[in-house]
């Protein structure tokens, strides 16, 4: 008797925009990402200008992306708002 092979969920044509080949984002920005969500919990992280302390997860995660960044770690560039962007 012959056996069907099942073909896998996971097929290289499944639509997917991200390569298959690797990281969205590098083990080195998860830890900073983690080091800043540290601070964060613990009530110590602060704002860049001002200086507040930072009351969002969002924005703590914001913090720590934007290091890594400047740190040269792989990151996908940031996302810009709408209403930065120029009209035709």
């Amino acid at each position: 008797m012959a056996t069907k092979h099942r073909s896998s969920s996971r097929s290289k044509s499944s639509g997917s925009k991200r390569k298959s080949s690797g990281r969205k984002y590098s083990r080195g920005a998860s830890k900073t990402v983690g080091r800043e969500m540290h601070e964060f919990k613990r009530g110590k992280l602060k704002s860049g200008r001002s200086g507040k302390k930072v009351k969002s997860r969002k924005q703590a995660i914001a913090i720590g992306l934007s290091e890594a960044r400047r740190e040269g770690k792989k990151v996908p560039p940031k996302k810009s708002s709408s209403s930065h962007k120029k009209a035709a």
